[in-house]
Parts: C-alpha cells; sequence; structure tokens
C-alpha cells in the first residue's frame, strides 16, 4: 500500500472525480480506460459518488455534482482573506482591464481562491481552484519570500520543475530573487509560468511579517510590458495588497 495514500479506496474515488472534471462528461468505458481500472470498479466508485451527490449523471456520461459546491466554498470561507480581498481584486481588475487574482497559502503550497478578468482581459492559463509551484510564478514567489528560511529550504530540496523555460530551477537564484521581492514587496513573473504571459504580485502577510496570500495582475505579454508593468500596474498592485493587509490586521 503506499504510504502517502494509505485507504486505497479513497485515492481511487479522488482519481475518479479528477477524471470527471477534466472531461466534463465521460462514460464508465471512457473512465476505466484512463484510469487503467476495471469497469466494475469504476461504476461501484461512479453509483458511490453519484449517492453522495458529488457526481451527477446525465444519460451514459458522468458530470462534477453541485454537492461539490459547498465543499469548495467552506474551504474558501475558512480563509477571511478572501472575503476581506474579494471587492479589492475585483477593482483591481476593472482598473487595470486585465487578469487580477488572489493566491493563498496553505500547507506548503499556492492556490488561487479568488479572480476576477477585466473588460478586455483574455482567458488566464491559471484558473480559481489551481495549485500552482510557488518558485515560478509571481504571487507565489511573493508568498515564499515572507515565509520562513526552513520553508524556502523544503521548496529547493523537493526540485525547481520548469514550467517554462523561463522558469527559475536554480536554487540559489531563487533564493537571490526572493531577498530582492523583500526589499521591494514585489514580484514579477516574465513567462516563467505560461509562455506569452506575465504577471506582477505583491504579498499581504500577517502580524508576524509571514505572507498568507498574494495580489497579482496578469495579462499577455503584449500588454504587460515597459511602463504599464513596472509602474502602473505595478502600483496598482502593491496599494492593493497593502490595503487588503491593513483590512486584516
Amino acid at each position: 500500500m503506499n504510504d502517502e495514500y494509505p485507504v486505497k479506496a479513497t485515492h481511487t474515488s479522488v482519481r475518479v472525480l479528477r477524471a470527471v472534471m477534466g472531461a466534463r462528461g465521460v462514460g464508465v468505458s471512457e473512465l476505466a480506460r484512463r484510469l487503467d481500472l476495471s469497469k466494475s470498479a469504476v461504476h461501484k466508485h461512479l453509483q458511490t459518488l453519484t449517492a453522495l451527490g458529488l457526481l451527477a449523471r446525465e444519460g451514459d456520461d458522468y458530470y462534477l455534482g453541485l454537492g461539490l459546491l459547498k465543499f469548495a466554498v467552506a474551504a474558501r470561507e475558512r480563509f477571511r482573506v478572501y472575503e476581506v480581498a474579494l471587492p479589492a481584486v475585483e477593482q483591481l481588475a476593472d482598473v487595470s482591464g486585465c487578469v487580477a487574482s488572489l493566491l493563498v497559502y496553505e500547507s506548503g503550497r499556492g492556490v488561487v481562491v479568488a479572480q476576477t478578468r477585466g473588460d478586455d482581459a483574455l482567458t488566464p492559463p491559471l484558473s480559481e481552484g489551481d495549485a500552482v509551484p510557488l518558485h515560478a510564478n509571481a504571487a507565489g514567489k511573493t508568498i515564499l519570500a515572507y515565509r520562513p528560511a526552513e520553508e524556502v529550504d523544503r521548496v529547493v530540496a523537493a526540485g525547481l520543475e520548469a514550467v517554462t523555460e523561463n522558469t527559475i530551477t536554480d536554487g540559489e537564484r531563487l533564493r537571490r530573487e526572493l531577498g530582492s521581492i523583500r526589499d521591494r514587496r514585489v514580484a514579477f513573473d516574465r513567462e516563467e509560468s505560461a509562455t506569452g504571459w506575465r504577471s506582477v504580485a505583491s504579498p499581504v502577510t500577517d502580524s508576524r511579517q509571514r505572507a498568507v496570500a498574494a495580489v497579482s495582475v496578469s495579462g499577455p505579454t503584449d500588454r504587460m510590458s515597459g511602463k504599464t508593468l513596472e509602474e502602473d500596474i505595478t502600483g496598482l498592485v502593491v496599494s492593493t495588497a497593502k490595503s487588503v493587509e491593513n483590512d486584516l490586521l
């Protein structure tokens, strides 16, 4: 038995949920093929998850059920920063015309808990609910810069995966950049997490000056460059993050 997942059946049910989410409507045979499981085993999991309201069946296809929504809402609302920051993130998207997001720190990872698109914004590579590698984007680096050194050490020791050719994969280089971020309270992502996209982020810290979240704005490279990126949007992001932080304290 895998020590990471002691209860195999639970792990399989989560695999089923994730496969259904990725397919957006899928039948038993296709799920069995994708998961490399027998159709009878997949069918039992589908039946159980459907009875619990976590999946919904339409004809021969299965979809995520609205019963999951209650879990998601409860998980997000336990973070006070979400409630405090949401109006500010929405205003930031409106003023910048780009994609504004709130990344929350939880158990060594960053999760996008709120995201709003400005009127002219394109669909971003990350969306609400996505977990991101902290070393590979502006919001994640901002959070790392304001976490204890031992947490940075763990991230480096686990390996800095290259998401794009611009991702920082060297531990010492990452540490140097985190020091610069602490000096300025701002981080940049220049196509480090998605080719063709850039972002800028600033931390939301607690009373101990540890990051609990980060506010960011992202957009395509042709819109996020020069003075627009380095001054205009950066100023908006930093002031928004500081406003959220003040409201939390």
